[in-house]
């Protein structure tokens, strides 16, 4: 039996911070004159689940069932982590 095959179907508990990764993609056209870096257009954004909730994304795709334990923000932030949370089929409970 393979590592891979001793994962599948366990139940994991993770417990850590968690984030949303916020990507942020455009061109570049300048340099900034205050500081050596570039000044951004930016063209899409895009935002996954990352820190602990990463972890559960990984622990998933290897077939076991992931459950996590963290502290999220009662802000807009928090809102947009527990809607990706429920896209990526990833139990979610607020308290």
């Amino acid at each position: 039996m393979s590592i891979l095959q001793k994962i599948e179907n366990l139940d994991v508990l993770i417990v850590g911070d968690v984030m949303i990764d916020r990507y942020l993609r455009g061109s570049v056209s300048r340099i900034s004159p205050e500081a050596p870096v570039p000044v951004v257009l930016e063209k899409e954004t895009e935002d996954r689940l990352g820190g602990a909730a990463n972890v559960a994304l990984n622990v998933q795709a290897l077939g076991s069932r992931a459950f996590l334990c963290s502290i999220i923000g009662d802000d807009e932030d928090g809102e947009k982590f527990m809607e990706k949370l429920a896209a990526h089929n990833l139990p979610g409970m607020e308290c």
